[in-house]
């Protein structure tokens, strides 16, 4: 194992890399002014810490030269401005790709040439795919050659080609593709070969026209292309000083990772535009996704490297406090609605499979079983059922407030199903008194023969009823193994089992809002009463026992569990992660406390998650063992406590 030393970064990159597309403003066929513009803006990223930067296609001369690129002094001036930009730029940490005519022989290429501290790496060439073999550039451009060549240029021997790859020995995470333009949008782009090939960056270098209604299509392919090749993807557009004879350009540039966007260029807005792209996390879905294909030998490799260093201290990129639920409220309520459905629907399979129409479900007035209980009025109400086939049982303890035994009551009778209140307590004193245990002890046992007699309760009702026990748990709950083993961690079929605590609440109070009235009384009330299991008796008539306060907040192990199961970060990454996330809310040794206890606890009760009932999956991650997370119960968790140790001797220490 590598051990973390003082001396060492306090701050690692974590697979996080800078990236930039850049339109400065040019003049048409001028080559001094434009190579004047290009140098400008890599000193401004130089500043900003950008790693790479990509410009747009034929910037050093203009996209829109027309017959001028037959011009020997244009095609001349242009290859001396390249010269000089590689001078100029022998110093600056940057790989940098610029776009321009290349001579060889008696063909000329549409080029981006791809330019790393002073030493031109490669030249990639515009495809021109046989279906574009009616493309206007094919009067002065010839598609790049089907095997690369070795050529000269700007005083530098280099290799000129399509699906050439630029792999940087510092960063191993980071492999560079290089398409141009119209590459991407054909049905087979060079990017698709240059991400089997390990291209983890995209660069395009583009000058696409501007009409209506296609600056969304640009966007969305660029958000699909990144989505599907599991890549970064960094769009260039040309834009001011381009002739307007015939077209405009407006400059849009775009940066996606994965599908989501991370930078957009408002249009007619020269400048540069950058986004902190997760090369980690790219890796990362590819190796989750068993369809991906690794193709080494599909592109010719080019390895650089240069001394770029990224500061994570002052890392731009932004993360979301709940990574469950969608940022945009727009888009939060048909999530929702659509959750809500696939709960049903996985419910009401099974009651049709079976052939049982009952239903039962334990009601407690907390968050989760009341979200159980609407998903069972909907799952009733798709197979035209009655709801009173649904019987809720309240079953008040030791630690019972009148304010969820009340709101329990009122949603069971106001969402119409059968309700039934059985006191647990004489049951429980006399398993006290079978046991020998003292009730004064108001320990783990204390607790848990309340939860087991509750489920036992719940399950001998199904048997006379010949219906089926609904379990209520959710995935917050298991993946810190807050349930007891063979109590509420049981059940017939688990509606709740994929919905984490921070989504339960939006849920619920969608629920609320939709159904208005006494139910969206009751509903908004019961998202006020603090999480608690109510094992412990009440103080002053109130909640004792409030879940935060032993095993932590809920939107930090969330975010914990998020990254953990979606992408297998590192706990270091994840807390350095949620430090920035969570600084104005958390103190870093709260956040670190709590990642420790997450740990802990994910390994220590991974063999309640080993026996799981059945539930229905509605996000991208879920804890069931047959599916999506089959890990051994007795997998130690020695590896990541001790990465957390030596993170805090270095933080805290």
């Amino acid at each position: 194992m590598i051990e973390l030393q003082k001396e060492d970064r306090p701050y690692p990159s974590d697979g996080f890399f800078r990236t930039a597309a850049a339109t400065p403003v040019i003049r048409v066929a001028d080559c001094r002014e434009n190579g004047q513009a290009v140098l400008t803006q890599l000193r401004q990223c130089v500043k900003q810490n950008i790693g790479a930067v990509i410009f747009p296609e034929l910037c050093l001369t203009g996209y829109t030269c027309g017959d001028l690129f037959h011009d020997r002094t244009l095609l001349c001036a242009a290859e001396e401005e390249l010269t000089h930009l590689l001078s100029e730029t022998a110093g600056l940490p940057i790989l940098f790709a610029v776009g321009l005519p290349v001579t060889h022989n008696a063909s000329l290429y549409n080029c981006a040439a791809v330019c790393c501290e002073g030493r031109l790496l490669g030249l990639t060439a515009k495809r021109f795919l046989p279906n574009y073999s009616e493309f206007y550039e094919q009067r002065w451009f010839t598609p790049a050659p089907e095997q690369p060549l070795e050529v000269l240029f700007a005083g530098q021997q280099t290799i000129l080609g399509s699906g050439l790859l630029y792999s940087c020995e510092k960063i191993p995470e980071l492999k560079i593709g290089v398409e141009i333009c119209e590459d991407l949008w054909v049905s087979a782009p060079p990017s698709i070969l240059m991400a089997q090939a390990g291209a983890t960056l995209i660069l395009n270098a583009s000058a696409s026209d501007e009409i209506i209604g296609k600056a969304e299509y640009r966007r969305s392919l660029v958000q699909s292309q990144s989505a599907r090749l599991y890549c970064t993807y960094v769009y260039a557009d040309a834009g001011e000083g381009e002739s307007t004879t015939d077209m405009v350009f407006a400059g849009h540039d775009l940066i996606a990772e994965s599908g989501s966007l991370l930078a957009d260029a408002k249009l007619f807005s020269p400048g540069i535009y950058s986004a902190d792209t997760d090369l980690e996390r790219l890796l990362q879905e590819r190796r989750r996704t068993t369809t991906w294909r690794d193709n080494s030998d599909s592109c010719t490799e080019i390895p650089f490297s240069f001394a770029y260093t990224f500061d994570r201290t002052h890392l731009q990129r932004r993360f979301s406090r709940t990574p469950f639920v969608p940022e945009n409220t727009k888009d939060l309520a048909s999530r929702c609605e659509c959750i809500l459905s696939l709960q049903a629907n996985g419910l009401k399979t099974r009651l049709k499979h079976t052939g049982i129409l009952k239903a039962i479900v334990g009601i407690s007035g907390g968050l989760d079983s009341t979200l159980a209980l609407l998903v069972m009025a909907r799952a009733f109400d798709l197979l035209n059922l009655p709801r009173s086939g649904i019987t809720a049982v309240s079953m008040p303890g030791f630690g019972t407030t009148g304010r969820t035994k009340s709101n329990a009551e009122g949603l069971s009778h106001a969402l119409g199903v059968t309700f039934r209140e059985i006191s647990i307590s004489a049951a429980v004193h006399q398993h006290f008194s079978d046991i020998s245990h003292d009730e004064t002890k108001q320990d783990i046992t204390y607790e848990n023969s309340q939860a087991r007699e509750r489920t036992q309760i719940l399950m001998d009702i199904a048997n006379q009823e010949g219906g089926l026990v609904i379990g209520t748990g959710d995935l917050s709950e298991l993946a810190l193994g807050w349930a007891t083993y063979n109590g509420d961690h049981m059940s017939m079929y688990g509606v709740n089992a994929s919905i984490p605590k921070t989504l339960v609440r939006h849920l619920v109070r969608y629920a609320a809002k939709s159904f208005g009235g006494e139910i969206g009384h009751i509903l908004l009330d019961v998202l006020d009463t603090p999480v608690s299991p109510e094992l412990l008796p009440p103080k002053d008539g109130k909640i004792a026992q409030k879940t935060e306060e032993v095993v932590g907040p809920y939107e930090l192990h969330d975010y914990f569990l998020y990254y953990l199961l979606r992408f297998g970060f590192s706990p270091a990454k994840i807390y350095r992660m949620a430090a920035d996330t969570f600084a104005e809310v958390y103190p870093p040794q709260i956040i670190f406390h709590w990642l420790q206890i997450f740990y802990r606890r994910f390994f220590r009760q991974q063999f309640k998650r080993s026996c799981l009932p059945d539930s229905p999956k509605v996000g991208s991650v879920t804890l069931s063992p047959r599916g999506d997370w089959r890990m051994p119960s007795d997998a130690s968790a020695r590896l990541w406590m001790d990465e957390l140790n030596q993170l805090e001797l270095l933080l805290f220490r």
